[in-house]
């Protein structure tokens, strides 16, 4: 069967020229999808995993219809979209996506974050935007400050749902759908659904089109995926034989831990590989230098977190390594999905260590699949039994992930029912605003 091309989808010549000088013909099958409805202005419901193109998908499409209403109107721009996002790396890839595809349309966006000082967005809110790319956290700070007000939002776009309620941003949200004009088209994303995603679509979408690609128990086919096992003490030893090919010239690395993360950035530079560490202690200019840095081919290995990591689109990353596998199966789909990005080939290698072959099972039990076992390398994994340090050390982490899988559990069920007296949850803590 012959390709789409973005011609068929009825896209204006503004944009397609400037997705032909990305070099970008034919579009992902979310694309193909929901850019038609979308230009129908009608509600999307779409369950889409990282890598699959979703934020052209939507961005495409809301350029379009504000570049229509508005047609060069003389005055300051109205806020017309509001993309909500939740955390700070994935609203700036959003801001450079809408910025990539509409250059050649009237259309004016901002995008706006926490963790760095407000003067320079409340700048750019005060000349007027058409599209507003946000966190939560700042986005409520401008709005009670009011900088921002949603009566004249026409689109309304809630993308990574599932993240969003993850890191307690439920009342957050709710709050601001009460401020959204009731009549107006919404685009509701999210990677997985489960059913208090679905009760919250519910809330925000009216008779959506549902759209489904590839569930997060996939994997995609282009990414091929390697497992060296290996112990712990020779983990980095391995990890430089791995780094000796010159071809893994752009490498997004995977820690566990912020903590991890920083030794093995110091390990690689020590052996004189340009690296950084990007997780949730670093400050943001210090994250947002080493991910331009690592995009302009000045890093040959970003060392993130989860966290971190999500959002992180970058075109034809071609290597992703687990230093440490994810105790969690789900988070492995959405680590190795940062390459093999929208048809492109992609190299997944995970690293494991005797504690963790537990979770490569669980791995493969989820993607329903082996993963190619290299078994001819210089440090193979050993029946060698731990040093009371490294016991100790393991003991830690163990109890640490324990903490953090229970923490977790008990953020997830924080969604107090409205109205219920007695019946309320007591809200816990969230982590900080985004």
């Amino acid at each position: 069967m012959k390709p789409m091309k973005f011609e068929e989808l009825d896209i204006i010549p503004e944009i397609l020229s400037a997705l032909k000088a990305k070099n970008y013909s034919e579009p992902t099958t979310i694309q193909e999808k929901a850019i038609p409805h979308i230009l129908k202005r009608k509600d999307i419901l779409g369950c889409a995993q990282t890598g699959t193109g979703k934020t052209a998908a939507f961005a495409i499409p809301t350029i379009q219809l504000i570049h229509k209403i508005e047609p060069n109107k003389p005055g300051r721009p109205v806020l017309r979209s509001l993309i909500v996002t939740p955390t700070r790396e994935l609203a700036i890839q959003i801001g450079e996506s809408v910025r990539d595809y509409g250059k050649n349309t009237v259309v004016k966006h901002t995008v706006i974050f926490g963790g760095v000082g407000q003067q320079s967005q409340v700048r750019a809110l005060k000349s007027g935007v058409h599209i507003l790319v946000a966190t939560p956290g700042r986005l409520l700070d401008l709005i009670n400050q009011g900088f921002i007000k949603l009566d004249t939002i026409k689109i309304f776009i809630l993308d990574e749902a599932d993240r969003m309620l993850d890191m307690g941003f439920i009342h957050e949200i709710k709050k601001l759908i009460a401020m959204l004009p009731p009549k107006r088209q919404s685009l509701f994303f999210s990677a997985t659904m489960p059913s208090n995603i679905k009760e919250l679509s519910q809330t925000i979408l009216t008779n959506p089109i549902k759209i489904q690609i590839s569930p997060v128990s996939s994997t995609a086919d282009t990414i091929q995926q390697y497992l060296y096992f290996t112990n712990r003490t020779t983990k980095r030893s391995l990890l430089l034989d791995i780094l000796k090919d010159d071809k893994m010239d752009q490498v997004l690395l995977f820690s566990r831990t912020k903590r991890g993360a920083d030794k093995i950035s110091y390990f690689l530079k020590k052996q004189r590989i340009s690296a950084a560490a990007i997780h949730g202690d670093k400050a943001q200019n210090q994250r947002q230098r080493a991910l331009k840095a690592f995009k302009n081919g000045e890093l040959r290995v970003l060392v993130a977190t989860d966290i971190a990591a999500r959002g992180i689109d970058i075109d034809k990353l071609r290597y992703v390594i687990n230093y440490d596998v994810p105790n969690v199966p789900e988070t492995y789909v959405h680590r190795i999905g940062r390459s093999g990005r929208a048809g492109e080939e992609g190299v997944a290698i995970s690293i494991c260590e005797p504690e963790e072959n537990a979770y490569v099972r669980d791995i493969e039990k989820l993607i329903k699949q082996k993963i190619t076992v290299i078994k001819d390398h210089n440090f193979p994994q050993t029946d060698k039994p731990m040093t009371e340090a490294e016991k100790k050390e393991w003991n830690k982490e163990k109890q640490r992930r324990k903490q953090e899988f229970f923490a977790n559990r008990k953020a997830q069920k924080q969604n107090p029912k409205q109205g219920k007296g007695k019946g309320k949850t007591k809200r816990s803590k969230r982590p900080a605003r985004k």
